[in-house]
């Protein structure tokens, strides 16, 4: 099955996270299929603390792709970012 999570990346105790479609039986930071955005929760100031292309996010979703509970939250969140 399809999934769209998380990736982890970044250094020590300054977590990123790639917003990645990947096979679900993959590990967390393994090999994906597309990289449809990112998550920086550690943002200050002017850096973009969420990106994500939502065109191909919607391409996903109607491919049958599942989404973490976490990528659920964040892609509410930049519904709301973008209706504003």
């Amino acid at each position: 099955m399809v999934t769209i999570r998380l990736a982890r990346g970044g250094a020590k105790k300054r977590p990123f996270y790639h917003i990645v479609v990947t096979d679900s039986r993959q590990r967390r930071d393994s090999g994906y299929i597309e990289r449809v955005g990112y998550f920086n929760p550690v943002a200050r100031g002017q850096e973009t603390r969420l990106h994500v292309e939502t065109a191909r996010v919607e391409h996903w979703l109607g491919q049958g792709a599942a989404t973490s509970e976490r990528v659920a939250k964040l892609l509410k969140e930049a519904g709301k970012a973008a209706a504003a």
